[in-house]
């Protein structure tokens, strides 16, 4: 059962003063208790949709509903809506209590009231006990869950997340992301989380939005995105892929690497130019000795180990693919490869497909001499 619709992004355009547009009608749905990250490089956009919704931001076009009326008119104070940056903002004078407490104080409600959540905040958060301590003393771990317990002791509706992690040491920013997950949980609060990291996105979200040059790409759950991307560019961002030009010979046959597969798609038509993306961790390699038959030889020419696989590169022809494998094969050995028919995803080309890319460089470096 899907969560009802807290927040309706309608359209929303942001065209700057220099004519830059930065989101280019953009449209989203978020549910209540639900944990959605904008995923994509930096100047994507998902940052500006983000203040956009905070508030701190006027969009030049679109509508931004929150529980169905809009509140682009209002400023960001009086938005159920509260935002957690990168730089945490904490104020060093004042211990940690007196931090999460700000905004209730602001008010002026009940101290024994505001007492009483701050000690909820800071359990909910995992700082139980550090009521006392200068901000200052705190690791950047804590810092980022004191900003958190500070947003989240206004009871927002919606918490945003504009690249808290970001930081943070390798181990510390795993350790937080597992924390956001069990924290959004527990306090039934929506997350909308801002990150240019996929391994973030894809441990910690309900549904991800990737988007590049002010679009949303394309917006699922993290198997989605990852097992069933809808063009290149997302395939190629959301973790290592090999995309090769190839063609749709018929439904449920693409020809690759010199080879006829079959595969599961259909709709593209015959003998039709299209994408196909394989996942490093699909690619099989046999020895030469093994009977498979009409399929694609290649030869070791990289391997690399990284604890939980090893890493490999393959040459086939003119292609190079990369290979994940628990088990590894030398540099020069020679193999066949494999691919099952339910991991090979095929999509229509785009912009960011290997041949495309390859000629538009050749044009701009032909144009530049």
């Amino acid at each position: 059962m899907e969560n009802k619709t807290i927040l309706s992004v309608r359209n929303v355009q942001v065209v700057f003063d220099d004519g830059f547009t930065a989101l280019h009608g953009v449209s989203l749905d978020i549910g209540e208790n639900e944990f959605v990250t904008l995923l994509g490089p930096s100047g994507c956009g998902k940052t500006t949709l983000l203040r956009c919704i905070g508030g701190f931001e006027k969009p030049t076009g679109g509508e931004i509903l929150f529980r169905g009326e809009n509140i682009i008119p209002y400023p960001p104070y009086k938005r159920h809506i509260n935002t957690v940056f990168q730089r945490y903002a904490l104020f060093p004078h004042l211990n940690v209590a007196q931090n999460v407490a700000f905004g209730p104080d602001l008010r002026r409600e009940d101290k024994k009231k505001v007492a009483r959540q701050v000690s909820e905040m800071l359990e909910l958060v995992g700082l139980a006990g550090f009521e006392k301590r200068r901000i200052n003393s705190l690791s950047g771990g804590q810092q980022q869950r004191v900003a958190i317990a500070r947003a989240l002791i206004n009871s927002p509706s919606i918490l945003l997340l504009d690249e808290p992690l970001g930081a943070l040491d390798l181990k510390l920013r795993r350790e937080m992301q597992l924390e956001l997950k069990r924290i959004q949980r527990e306090s039934g609060i929506t997350f909308l989380f801002v990150t240019h990291d996929q391994e973030e996105a894809l441990t910690m979200s309900d549904r991800v939005a990737v988007m590049r040059s002010g679009h949303i790409l394309q917006l699922g759950t993290p198997e989605d995105i990852y097992n069933e991307p809808r063009s290149a560019f997302v395939a190629d961002f959301i973790g290592a892929s090999n995309i090769l030009p190839s063609t749709m010979v018929h439904d449920r046959l693409v020809h690759f690497l010199g080879v006829d597969f079959p595969c599961v798609d259909e709709g593209f038509g015959e003998n039709s130019p299209v994408d196909v993306v394989l996942r490093p961790e699909d690619v099989k390699l046999h020895p030469l000795t093994d009977p498979y038959e009409n399929v694609p030889e290649g030869v070791v020419e990289s391997l690399l180990f990284k604890g939980v696989h090893y890493e490999m590169k393959v040459r086939t022809g003119d292609d190079v693919l990369l290979v994940h494998s628990t088990h590894a094969r030398p540099v020069g050995t020679q193999v066949k490869l494999t691919v099952a028919p339910e991991d090979i995803q095929v999509m229509e080309k785009s912009e960011f497909s290997p041949d495309r890319r390859k000629a538009a460089q050749a044009a701009e470096k032909g144009a530049n001499h």
